[in-house]
């Protein structure tokens, strides 16, 4: 069977992709909130100093003269070479008498504010005004545009980050994820198997003694031991049908020599021809019992080959219009598109005949029994339909074991074994069989799987 391929969403679903997701999210989280309190840090520490340099600055500028304080300003000036500071001086008329930026429409006093960049000119400033005891305004500024540029930067790095650790998050997550899927898928399709009724199948065990080997090993050892009992149980029950046919065959033979002896009793004959007819029954149970036996053990796999399913319906439908027709049962058969399987022409007949010989044993008379064949999304399908009594939704699992039949079956010849031998069929080939309710009656389905996908009948 070609390897299943993983999808996003088996992966999504593992459990190591969540907690790998879970710890990646706790872990971005940390560092994106690390970042931005060193980012929130960085700004204030840097806000920080620059208004107490603007403090300071203008502080020491009051501190001169009126007469002196324009010359000073002017050195200040000269002094700032790389355009970092700014300086301007208003007169009490809200003249400009020194300066190296333009007048400011709004001068907040004592108080820290920001004046808007103008191109060729200077960046972004912080700046803080402050009044001299001769009524003239002081205006010092620096220009930021180098903070304004770490916090874009540290905000980029930030996001960046969280990104980086997102999409990093995800893809170890994936990787992480990729070989536990692929050996639960393995586990998955022995499981499957097993459950299919292949109880030599163990669970694959990787070596490496963590959780998926030690579940495997108990599954494998507990698998090991329901195919010894279920052995054990098909041994003595196949040893016993194959051990007591013979002589029961000859004690048949001995009865039908009897009936032939000239002048027997009629009582005597009687009984004799009883005592035939109920060996016979054993030995039909007898016989199906070992055919359940060879059809498990998967002996006919090499006899498989393309079945068309139409051809096989209409031999089904022609082997069983007489009987129909004696009971008064109308038995149509119908192909809706042509449909072909991989499987045992000699098994997929039996089968089928065993549905349509039950449908027509529980059909009451004047009824209907309906074969077609169909596709349900890509895949063949066979369906036997009748108007009988049906099977109770709780039952519909039971009477697919051995000698079980269902409530209403008391007066209707058979063993129970009919389909405890399609079931058997079915898991030859891999397909699945559904009983569903009719309404009234029963429609049993014969889904013909994919070669290859084990399939549990339900």
């Amino acid at each position: 069977m070609p390897p299943e391929r993983l999808r996003l969403r088996d992966i999504r679903n593992t459990s190591t992709f969540r907690l790998t997701a879970l710890l990646g999210l706790l872990f971005a989280v940390g560092v994106v909130v690390l970042l931005g309190l060193i980012y929130v840090l960085s700004v204030r520490e840097l806000d920080t100093r620059t208004d107490l340099v603007l403090r300071q600055e203008i502080a020491r500028l009051r501190q001169f003269p009126p007469d002196a304080l324009p010359a000073q300003m002017q050195a200040e000036i000269m002094r700032s070479t790389h355009g970092l500071n700014f300086f301007l001086l208003i007169s009490a008329r809200g003249e400009r008498r020194v300066g190296n930026m333009e007048p400011v429409p709004v001068v907040r006093l004592r108080q820290d504010f920001d004046i808007g960049a103008r191109p060729g000119i200077h960046g972004p400033l912080r700046a803080r005004a402050a009044r001299t005891m001769a009524g003239e305004t002081i205006l010092v500024a620096r220009d930021i545009s180098t903070i304004i540029d770490l916090r874009r930067r540290v905000l980029r790095i930030v996001v960046g980050s969280g990104i980086t650790i997102a999409v990093s998050v995800l893809a170890i997550g994936v990787a992480l994820s990729l070989r536990p899927l692929r050996r639960v898928r393995d586990m998955q399709r022995a499981s499957l198997a097993i459950a299919a009724g292949d109880l030599a199948v163990r669970m694959p065990l990787a070596g490496r003694g963590d959780e998926l080997d030690l579940f495997a090993g108990t599954v494998n050892v507990m698998v090991e031991e329901v195919g010894r009992v279920v052995a054990q149980v098909k041994g003595v029950t196949d040893a016993i049908a194959h051990d007591l046919r013979t002589p029961l065959t000859r004690v048949r033979n001995h009865l039908y020599r009897a009936l032939q002896t000239p002048g027997l009793d009629p009582a005597v004959a009687a009984l004799a021809e009883a005592a035939t007819a109920d060996l016979g029954i054993v030995l039909e149970r007898f016989a199906a019992l070992l055919r359940i036996a060879e059809l498990e053990a998967g002996a006919r796999r090499s006899g498989f080959g393309a079945v068309d399913l139409g051809m096989l319906v209409d031999r089904v439908r022609d082997l069983y219009e007489p009987l129909a027709e004696e009971r008064g049962i109308l038995l149509e058969a119908s192909v809706a598109a042509p449909a072909q399987t991989h499987g045992d022409e000699q098994l997929l007949f039996e089968a089928i005949s065993n549905l349509v010989d039950n449908a027509i044993k529980f059909s009451p008379e004047g009824g209907h029994v309906g074969v077609r064949v169909h596709h349900d999304g890509g895949t063949a399908v066979v369906e036997v339909q009748d108007n009988g009594p049906g099977i109770a939704v709780d039952q519909r699992q039971a009477v697919l074991r051995r000698f079980h039949r269902g409530a209403g079956a008391a007066d209707i010849a058979g063993a129970g074994l009919g389909l405890s031998v399609v079931t058997a069929i079915m898991h030859l080939h891999n397909f699945t069989l559904h009983l569903d309710d009719a309404a009234p009656g029963l429609i049993a389905r014969l889904v013909c799987n994919r070669p290859g996908l084990r399939a549990i009948p339900e």
